[in-house]
């Protein structure tokens, strides 16, 4: 069954294709932007990224890696067991807390028309992922990995808001070395071609 990428490499489009790659699927890709008369066919919301899966269209890059993750039995931990609650409950703050800063300053850097952007909340935002960035730290631990004991999706969506931070902020020593570890898998670096 013919797996399908749909949307830009420099958006979370490239969490899934991080995850493919790291899965060893075999996948097309096709580059469509957001609002896209493409993507408007596909996702009711207008937002990249799409998995055709089959006649099964998914959206929602953390929809599609759980489907991915889950339907493969790997990167992930099993349903019901602790180490997933653990990962869950990552995924749940990188969501919430990490991403959050980055997605309002994007709204209002390019995402909104002009007339509705802010720019006087930068300094807000930057207090908010430092903040955020504090926490990752905390959780982090001196581990490896953020998810667990192994590489899991919870370390693609970490590593893509921290690369994504990299556009406004300057990181901790701490992430930024995290960040170079997981840039430095060979996934990482195939999902990154088309960018």
């Amino acid at each position: 069954m013919t797996l399908t990428v749909v949307g830009p490499t420099a958006t979370r489009t490239s969490r899934v294709l991080w995850c493919l790659e790291e899965l060893g699927l075999s996948y097309d890709h096709q580059i469509a932007r957001p609002h896209s008369p493409e993507i408007n066919a596909l996702n009711p919301l207008k937002q990249v990224p799409v998995l055709k899966d089959g006649d099964a269209v998914l959206t929602d890059s953390t929809a599609i890696l759980y489907h991915l993750s889950d339907r493969e039995n790997r990167l992930t931990h099993s349903p019901g067991s602790h180490a997933r609650a653990k990962m869950d409950a990552r995924i749940a703050f990188l969501l919430t807390e990490l991403e959050a800063p980055l997605w309002m300053r994007s709204r209002h850097s390019y995402v909104l028309p002009k007339d509705m952007r802010h720019p006087e909340v930068f300094p807000l935002l930057e207090v908010d992922f430092k903040l955020a960035e504090e926490k990752f730290i905390r959780l982090l631990d001196g581990a490896d990995f953020f998810g667990g004991d192994t590489f899991t999706i919870a370390d693609i969506i970490a590593a893509h808001c921290l690369f994504w931070a990299t556009d406004a902020h300057d990181l901790a020593e701490t992430s930024t070395s995290y960040l170079d570890r997981m840039k430095a898998r060979a996934a990482w670096t195939a999902s990154q071609k088309n960018r």
